[in-house]
């Protein structure tokens, strides 16, 4: 079932305030932002880590660069 993110009117990714922001956007933001927040990489730091976080040029697509980041916060591996 497709849902917004709770975290869009805030998300500088959704609200294009990244630099070298891709081409690709739209597609990212239909597919992570409009659809399915659960996937978005953003989204995974902010319920693991809180939103301080989440790096500034974090895409969401970018899942498996947001779960190092979790598990090194975490302890769980050496950066």
């Amino acid at each position: 079932m497709a849902r917004e993110c709770e975290l869009l009117a805030t998300c500088i990714f959704f609200n294009d305030k990244m630099a070298n922001y891709p081409a690709a956007a739209d597609h990212l933001k239909k597919k992570h932002c409009l659809s399915d927040p659960a996937s978005c990489a953003r989204m995974m730091v902010v319920k693991a880590l809180g939103r301080p976080a989440v790096p500034q040029d974090l895409f969401p697509n970018h899942t498996s660069r947001a779960e190092q980041l979790i598990l090194q916060q975490k302890g769980l591996i050496t950066p």
